[in-house]
C-alpha cells in the first residue's frame, strides 16, 4: 500500500513537473510575441509622427513664414508670428527626435552600430553624461531581430544609467567575436545596493519589466544577459550567439545615411 502511495505521489509530482515546463514554454512565447507586436507599433508611430504630424508641422511652418512677410509693417504682430514661428520649430524638432527614438531609421538603413552611434551621441547632449563609445564594425548586416534586440539593450540600459546610476560618465562597448557579438554598457555610478542586486538577478517581478524584456529578447536568440555592479558602478553586458542563422550581411557605409537620418 505504501509502495503504491508513493508511486501516485511520484506520477503526480511528474505531471506537475511536465504541466509547469509546458506553461512556462508558452509564457516564453507569448512574451516574445508581445516584444515583436511593441516593436512593431513603436515601427508604425514612428512612421505615423515623421509622415503625418511631422508634415502638417512643417505645413504650418511654411503658412506662418508667409504671415511673417504680410506682418513686416507691424512690429507687435510679426513679433507673435515669429514666436509661433519658434515654437513650430521646436515641435518639428521634438517629433523628429521622438520619432528616430521610437525606431531610428538608421537601424533599418545601415544596421546596429550606426544607429547605435547615433542614440549615443544623442543620449549624451541630452544627458550630459560624458559616453564613451566604441562600436567594432565587420562590414556587415547583423541579422534583423538582432539588431533590433541589441538596439533596444542600449536604450534601456543608458535609461537606467540616467535614471538610478547618478553616474557622470559611462562607456559602451560592442564587438565581433568569432561566433558571437558582445554588447557592454558600463557606468560610473553609485551601483547597486546588493539586496537589490540580488532581487535583479533573479526571474522575477522585483527585477523589472526593463530586465525582464531584455532578458526576454536575448532568450529568443540563444543570448545571454550579465548584471554586475559594486561601488564603482554597474556593467550590463549582452552577448549573441552567431549561428548559421546569424551571419553579417553586406552593408552600407554609416556616413552614407547617417546624415539623412538626423534630417
Amino acid at each position: 500500500m505504501w509502495i503504491s502511495k508513493h508511486l501516485r505521489l511520484s506520477h503526480a509530482h511528474s505531471e506537475l513537473e511536465t504541466l509547469i515546463l509546458e506553461r512556462t514554454a508558452e509564457l516564453q512565447k507569448l512574451s516574445q510575441r508581445l516584444l515583436k507586436v511593441q516593436d512593431e507599433e513603436r515601427r508604425k508611430l514612428a512612421r505615423d509622427l515623421h509622415d503625418s504630424t511631422g508634415q502638417t508641422l512643417a505645413a504650418l511652418k511654411i503658412s506662418v513664414s508667409f504671415l511673417q512677410e504680410k506682418c513686416k509693417e507691424s512690429p507687435d504682430t510679426l513679433a507673435l508670428v515669429s514666436d509661433v514661428a519658434q515654437l513650430a520649430d521646436q515641435a518639428i524638432e521634438e517629433i523628429r527626435t521622438m520619432s528616430y527614438l521610437l525606431h531610428p531609421p538608421l537601424l533599418d538603413d545601415v544596421g546596429f552600430a550606426c544607429a547605435a552611434e547615433w542614440y549615443v551621441e544623442g543620449f549624451a547632449k541630452r544627458s550630459g553624461i560624458n559616453v564613451k563609445a566604441e562600436f567594432a564594425s565587420s562590414g556587415g548586416r547583423l541579422p534583423k531581430r538582432v539588431e533590433i534586440a541589441l538596439f533596444r539593450v542600449l536604450q534601456e540600459s543608458l535609461t537606467n544609467v540616467l535614471r538610478h546610476s547618478g553616474a557622470s560618465e559611462a562607456s559602451i562597448h560592442f564587438q565581433y567575436e568569432a561566433d558571437e557579438v558582445i554588447l557592454e554598457i558600463r557606468d560610473f555610478g553609485k551601483g547597486i545596493p546588493e539586496e537589490r542586486l540580488r532581487l535583479l538577478h533573479e526571474v522575477s517581478a522585483e527585477s523589472g519589466v526593463g530586465l525582464a524584456g531584455m532578458r526576454e529578447r536575448l532568450r529568443e536568440l540563444d543570448g545571454t544577459l550579465e548584471l554586475e555592479s559594486d561601488e564603482c558602478g554597474t556593467s550590463m553586458r549582452a552577448t549573441v550567439p552567431l549561428n548559421t542563422m546569424a551571419r553579417p550581411h553586406q552593408m552600407k557605409a554609416c556616413g552614407q545615411l547617417g546624415e539623412s537620418a538626423q534630417a
